[in-house]
């Protein structure tokens, strides 16, 4: 199976956090270069730097949960009202804090 980098950066942290948001996803991943540090300076930098890669199939999508991650959605979820307290909500909740009730999906407003 093809394999692709979607992710490289020198901080381990953050290719290990953007491994967590793939594999939340369901996207399997594999870390490479996370103990090459020590070789800085014998290999070109960006040789070294830790790395995530995903199937080639899975590029894509990898690469959009990573943007998302990072930089946070490209468009702001909408302002919701619950149907059954009317509370009104931020986007990014999926459900009522006030009763509880789920987010449905045509109780968008604009």
């Amino acid at each position: 199976m093809d394999h692709v980098r979607v992710f490289r950066h020198s901080n381990a942290l953050l290719v290990g956090h953007v491994r967590n948001v793939l594999e939340s996803a369901g996207l399997a991943c594999e870390l490479r270069n996370m103990t090459l540090g020590g070789a800085a300076g014998e290999l070109p930098l960006g040789e070294c730097e830790p790395e995530v890669w995903v199937a080639a199939r899975n590029r894509a999508r990898a690469e959009t949960l990573i943007e998302e991650a990072l930089n946070g959605p490209k468009e702001p979820a909408q302002v919701w009202r619950c149907l059954q307290c009317g509370e009104l909500l931020e986007g990014v909740f999926d459900a009522c804090w006030q009763c509880g009730s789920t987010k449905p999906a045509a109780s968008i407003l604009s």
